[in-house]
């Protein structure tokens, strides 16, 4: 029954989030898929010019595609477009970047992601339609981390339990929360005030106080669960927009 459920798939809802060349005329994919999580397609001959496949396996577009193997790099059988996606341009486009290349480099293979997935789309569909770029990212970020297992606590001090107040200010240690007052020599932390922690919870970040420090928080968990990973997307965002 396993073997089964490897060996082949029909319509199954995905987006490319990385793809490379392989061999002469193929492609390698890495997907996203709705039911299945992040695998890895081979598309072969997808490179030759007149392949059926050639236009249609784009990034931040929303596909059906059938599959089979058992191995951990199937065959890419046929891909259909869905539509309904504009392009991603400009810092847009930076951001999908980014997107992709978080999920590469934090989602286990074969892991689904059901919930991550519609919130990818929403936030495809956002940054085609929005300027306001770094609050999607903190949203999206945010999501990440909670399907990962990795949930932010921000309306309770970790230490006594009481709620966030607004007014006081406190020390955010990783994989325990915010503490408030000196967490002593407590590695890995960042101050953050009580009034971002509760914007964050509410995904309110139009506190430029509170969008500073998100990005600073964000950008500290991400780099603590990457390890010695780095995200190459991220300094062009720095470079050009600092998001």
């Amino acid at each position: 029954m396993v073997a089964a459920h490897r060996s082949r798939q029909d319509a199954q809802p995905a987006f490319v989030l990385h793809s490379y060349a392989y061999r002469e005329t193929s492609l390698v994919l890495e997907v996203f898929t709705r039911n299945f999580g992040r695998i890895a397609l081979v598309a072969r001959g997808a490179r030759r010019p007149r392949s059926a496949l050639r236009g249609v396996l784009l990034a931040f577009q929303p596909l059906l595609l059938n599959w089979a193997g058992k191995s951990e790099l199937r065959t890419l059988h046929k891909a259909e477009w869905q539509g309904g996606l504009p392009q991603l341009k400009g810092t847009a486009l930076l951001c999908g970047f980014y997107l992709n290349e978080l999920m590469l480099k934090l989602l286990p293979r074969e892991d689904p992601h059901e919930l991550l997935y519609e919130n990818y789309c929403q936030t495809l569909h956002a940054l085609s339609n929005g300027s306001d770029h770094a609050a999607m990212l903190r949203r999206f970020e945010k999501q990440l981390l909670k399907e990962l297992g990795y949930a932010l606590t921000l309306e309770r001090d970790a230490a006594s339990g009481e709620p966030v107040e607004a007014g006081r200010n406190y020390q955010y240690l990783i994989e325990r929360g915010p503490v408030q007052g000196d967490a002593g020599g407590a590695e890995n932390r960042l101050e953050l005030n009580g009034q971002t922690l509760l914007d964050i919870t509410r995904d309110d970040y139009s506190n430029p106080v509170t969008m500073q420090q998100s990005k600073a928080l964000m950008r500290m968990l991400i780099n603590h669960y990457l390890g010695n990973q780095t995200l190459n997307t991220r300094q062009l965002l720095k470079d050009l927009q600092q998001l």
